[in-house]
């Protein structure tokens, strides 16, 4: 591998390039478009004077929409005045809605063949009443649609409060930022794929018995990060169905699965030089996969309950949802404390050996950046809202702006680069007969299996040895 070959500077400057292309992705982001286009609509200008808001069925119209705006969201706000400062109150609402779709002969025509009623229960204070989803579409069939809207208990508010306005809001992904995302996801996918087929050239001169667990995981993780960077991922713009998004989940779910896979077999798999499948792998595959699974659940909870009811939130399956988020955070939780395990035993077993103190502190430094950019983009993207009930479906889910989808995908993508390239063969690991002279070099033609057993043999005939004395 490069990692045994490459000096202290050469080290620091891996990880300079590697911070050098997660800042310009940042860089490139924010300087990007916006994310979000949204299109909002005062009821109150649109309402005829001599009618009354409470009791008015809203008519919201979208406009022509582009293939390029993926999603659609419609919002509302309900504006009141007489609110005295430092005065809450919770407000429930019934809201009735009919989406319409604009057909080939220019007639608005029902998606649904009735009206889907929920509650809505939103905090309004001084400054306001929170805004809440009417409804979601993960994908356009149409190029416009229509909302027809009611809502009840509009004139049942704490008295000296008056409704004051009720404003709609159309979002949906902005195209330029489209047009943005799909240039980036294709450049990731080819440089994804060169660096796979680099590195697979580089190892086939040698036995698969000879690669290290991390040379093995890694022959394994650059396909599923070319999946992660979705293919396919013109075919939201192209099919007019709910599949590609299924197979976006599902993609990225399976690779930041494998990920978690990696750390814990990496760390485990470098003190040890026998792997079994039952005894090794099956109790990590058990415990990454109910992590993936219910991360999965959890991500596609929404998307299929919208198939059938747009207007459907993870809220109104309250119990359902919130059993599954507590198994995940406890699976996690167990996961974590696992994996902290396994890295103290690691250093406290093969701290200080040759070449494999270098492969542990290397594996450790780079997961350690992974863990602690990814957490504080988790905790300054979402907050506290990342523990709610509504997370997955609300329209603050989605990115902020460029910089934030640039960094996501740049950070995974660049640290399975400078991976792939560490740990790559050096270019002298065929010329045996230069270590066989050297004996001090000796070491790096054995497969890193035979070096630990012969470190663990000499510690045990020490052992022995001192006990016949």
């Amino acid at each position: 591998m490069k990692l045994y070959s490459l000096t202290k500077r050469q080290f620091v400057l891996v990880f300079v390039v590697f911070f050098t292309c997660i800042a310009t992705c940042a860089i490139i982001g924010l300087a990007g478009p916006s994310v979000i286009s949204s299109d909002v609509q005062s009821m109150k200008a649109l309402v005829p004077k001599n009618e009354s808001l409470t009791n008015t069925l809203f008519k919201i119209y979208t406009g022509s929409l582009s293939p390029f705006s993926q999603q659609l969201w419609l919002t509302c706000l309900i504006k009141l005045k007489g609110i005295e400062e430092g005065v809450t109150f919770d407000h429930k609402s019934y809201v009735n809605v009919q989406i319409m779709y604009e057909g080939s002969d220019n007639s608005y025509k029902p998606m649904l063949s009735h009206f889907v009623n929920h509650s809505r229960e939103v905090s309004c204070g001084y400054s306001g009443c929170d805004e809440f989803v009417i409804f979601h579409l993960g994908y356009l069939d149409y190029h416009s649609y229509l909302a027809i809207v009611s809502m009840t208990n509009l004139n049942t508010l704490p008295k000296g409060v008056e409704l004051d306005d009720v404003a709609f809001t159309y979002s949906y992904f902005s195209v330029s930022f489209t047009e943005v995302e799909i240039w980036f996801r294709f450049v990731f996918v080819v440089l994804t794929f060169m660096v796979s087929c680099i590195y697979a050239n580089s190892l086939k001169k040698f036995p698969f018995r000879d690669w290290s667990i991390e040379q093995r995981w890694m022959s394994m993780l650059l396909p599923l990060l070319l999946l992660f960077n979705d293919p396919i991922f013109p075919l939201h713009f192209l099919v007019k169905s709910w599949v590609p998004r299924m197979f976006e989940s599902m993609f990225r779910a399976i690779f930041l699965a494998a990920i978690l896979l990696f750390w814990l077999c990496a760390f485990h798999g470098i003190r040890v030089s026998e792997r079994h499948i039952f005894s090794f792998y099956t109790p990590k595959l058990l415990l990454v996969g109910l992590v993936g699974i219910s991360a999965f659940t959890l991500t596609t909870w929404q998307q299929y309950n919208e198939l059938c009811d747009p207007a459907y939130q993870s809220k109104l399956d309250i119990s359902n949802f919130t059993g599954f988020k507590i198994f995940f955070f406890i699976i996690a939780a167990i996961y974590f404390i696992y994996l902290i395990y396994l890295v103290a035993k690691a250093y406290t077993e093969i701290k200080g050996l040759p070449y494999f103190d270098i492969r542990l502190k290397f594996l450790t430094a780079l997961m350690l950046v992974v863990v602690i950019v990814s957490f504080v983009f988790v905790m300054l993207r979402y907050g506290r809202t990342a523990l709610q009930n509504n997370f997955i479906a609300e329209l603050e889910t989605t990115y902020k702006n460029t910089a934030e989808f640039l960094m996501f995908y740049g950070l995974l993508n660049f640290y399975l680069y400078t991976m792939s390239f560490v740990y790559s063969p050096a270019r002298n690991a065929l010329y045996d007969s230069f270590f066989k002279d050297n004996p001090s070099m000796s070491m790096i033609n054995d497969s890193d299996d035979e070096i630990y057993k012969r470190k663990v043999n000499s510690k045990t005939s020490l052992t022995s040895d001192d006990e016949k004395y």
